[in-house]
C-alpha cells in the first residue's frame, strides 16, 4: 500500500512538472500574436539565430531579438560576446544589427532582456523613449553610417513617464514637462477608452509606442525614404516586467514593406 502511494505521488509530481514546463513554453510562444508568429515564421522551441544573417536581413534580425528574449525570459540566457576578447575585437568598428529606442528605466536593460552581446545593439534611451533632434540624429547615424537596418521602439509595462503624462500635474519640475507634452496624446487616447487604471496605463504605453513608430516612419529626409523603400524596418514592442517577455506589436509588423507587398500581390492574383 505504501509503495502504491509513493507511486501515485511520483506520478502526480511528474504530471505537475510537465504541466508547468508546458505552461512556461506556451507563455513564451503566446507573447507574440499568432499573426506575428506566422509573418516572421517563428519556430517553436527555437532559441538561436545567426548573427551575420541578422545584420544583412532585418527581418531575420527581428527573429534574433525574439529568440534572444525567449532565452532571457525562460532563464536560458547565454550572454554572448561579452568576453575580454569580444571587447578588443570591437576596437576597429561596430556593426550592430538593430537600433533600440528605449526608455531610460533601469529595469529594462536592453542587451540583457534580448540576451545580446557587445556590438550587437545600438541603443538610445530617454524617459518614455521620448525623442528630439539629438535622438533623430543618433538613429540616422546608425542607419546611414553603420548600415543598421532594424529599428525597434521599445516601451515597457508600468512606465513612470507615461504615468506622469496620465496624471498631468500642474507644475512638473524642470524639463519633465517636455516628456509629459510628448506623451500626452497617447494618454488622452487611452483615457477615452475608460478602462481600469491598469488597463488605461497599458493602453497608453502601447499607444505611445505606436505613435513613436509612426513619427519615425514619417521622419524626413532619411528614415521616411528608407522605410518607404523597404530598406529599413521600424517596429514597436512592449516589455513585460513580470514575465520578462517582449511583445512586438502586430500592427507595426504587418505594415512592414515585405508583408504589405505580399498582401498587394495576393489581391492582384484574385
Amino acid at each position: 500500500m505504501k509503495s502504491f502511494s509513493n507511486s501515485k505521488c511520483q506520478s502526480f509530481l511528474f504530471l505537475l512538472l510537465a504541466f508547468f514546463s508546458f505552461s512556461v513554453f506556451n507563455t513564451a510562444q503566446a507573447q507574440q500574436s499568432k499573426k506575428v508568429q506566422d509573418l516572421l515564421k517563428l519556430e517553436e522551441g527555437q532559441y538561436f539565430a545567426d548573427r551575420d544573417s541578422a545584420y544583412l536581413d532585418p527581418y531575420y534580425g527581428l527573429k534574433k531579438l525574439i529568440y534572444g528574449n525567449r532565452r532571457f525570459a525562460e532563464n536560458k540566457a547565454i550572454r554572448p560576446r561579452q568576453t575580454d576578447a569580444d571587447l578588443k575585437n570591437n576596437e576597429l568598428g561596430q556593426k550592430p544589427f538593430a537600433t533600440i529606442i528605449g526608455c531610460a528605466d533601469s529595469r529594462v536593460p536592453n542587451e540583457i532582456i534580448f540576451d545580446q552581446g557587445v556590438g550587437d545593439l545600438f541603443i538610445t534611451r530617454t524617459a518614455g523613449q521620448v525623442m528630439a533632434e539629438a535622438s533623430y540624429g543618433t538613429i540616422e547615424y546608425a542607419t546611414e553610417v553603420l548600415n543598421t537596418r532594424l529599428i525597434v521602439v521599445l516601451g515597457h509595462e508600468s512606465c513612470g513617464a507615461v504615468q506622469a503624462a496620465m496624471k498631468l500635474p500642474e507644475n512638473p519640475p524642470g524639463h519633465v514637462v517636455t516628456l509629459i507634452n510628448a506623451i500626452k496624446p497617447a494618454s488622452l487616447y487611452a483615457k477615452e477608452n475608460k478602462g481600469t487604471p491598469s488597463e488605461t496605463l497599458d493602453l497608453a504605453v502601447r499607444e505611445n509606442v505606436r505613435q513613436q513608430v509612426k513619427l519615425l516612419r514619417g521622419l524626413e529626409p532619411v528614415l521616411s525614404r528608407r522605410f518607404d523603400k523597404g530598406e529599413v524596418l521600424i517596429v514597436g514592442a512592449v516589455y513585460n516586467l513580470h514575465s520578462g517577455m517582449v511583445e512586438f506589436l502586430e500592427e507595426t509588423v504587418e505594415t512592414l514593406a515585405k508583408f504589405s507587398d505580399d498582401k498587394q500581390m495576393t489581391k492582384k492574383s484574385k
